[in-house]
């Protein structure tokens, strides 16, 4: 990006120079670069969990959907537990063979009452791990969508306080003096926007994803704790 930009003034009836953003940015004060510096780092950070976040839960959705299919379809545990390896990104199946697993050792240990509670245990545990797994790094989403905002406009304060501090020196008070400070200023708060638009949005799609998820494990911890407690008795 060129340090100047040509823009047509009409009160003077021809185009003049003006300073382009990326000159803006480089000519700001140290305090209004760290600020900038603060919120591209978060904004990156960002976009990399929400890219990660999206894949993650979409493949999540589509197995977990696909791998109830297959659970409700077959009459045997044993042959759904062999096919529960194809769907290793979904928390559903991951629920399922903890608690398979679990039926397992009660069943060879011989376990009476307390079995249906060893495994309710179980499955409880399961989707408490799986349930953490998915909602990890999102908390930074939220972290950014909260203070992003106020570490712009900590830049923007900052920023007009240098303007005024200019203006309080000069012999003139003109748009020339003040100008630079009052753009880094509107800079630091347009991209605290910037960084934290997106984070709020993607923080609250990924929770509606999860929260969708989580019923999903908790629906079919029930259903498999039912279906063992009436092969049990």
């Amino acid at each position: 990006m060129p340090p100047f930009i040509e823009v047509y003034d009409a009160t003077v009836g021809k185009t003049v120079e003006q300073p382009s953003v990326l000159s803006l940015i480089v000519d700001a004060d140290l305090i209004v670069q760290l600020d900038l510096i603060l919120l591209v780092f978060m904004s990156v950070v960002c976009w990399g969990i929400i890219v990660q976040k999206f894949f993650r839960l979409s493949i999540a959705s589509r197995q977990s959907a696909a791998f109830l299919d297959v659970f409700w379809a077959s009459k045997r545990l044993d042959a759904v537990y062999e096919q529960s390896g194809r769907f290793k990104s979904s928390p559903v199946a991951e629920v399922f063979k903890a608690g398979y697993q679990e039926l397992a050792k009660i069943t060879a240990g011989g376990q009476g009452a307390e079995a249906a509670d060893n495994l309710g245990r179980t499955l409880r545990r399961a989707t408490s791990v799986e349930s953490t797994g998915l909602e990890r790094y999102i908390t930074f989403l939220a972290t950014t969508g909260s203070t992003a905002p106020f570490i712009g406009l900590f830049g923007t304060v900052w920023g007009i306080l240098r303007a005024f501090q200019k203006l309080g020196q000069a012999e003139a008070a003109t748009i020339q003096v003040v100008g630079p400070d009052i753009a880094h200023a509107l800079i630091a708060t347009a991209v605290g926007l910037v960084a934290a638009i997106p984070a709020v949005m993607a923080f609250n799609y990924f929770q509606s994803s999860i929260r969708v998820l989580n019923t999903e494990m908790d629906n079919f911890s029930a259903d498999f704790l039912n279906i063992v407690k009436r092969h049990l008795k």
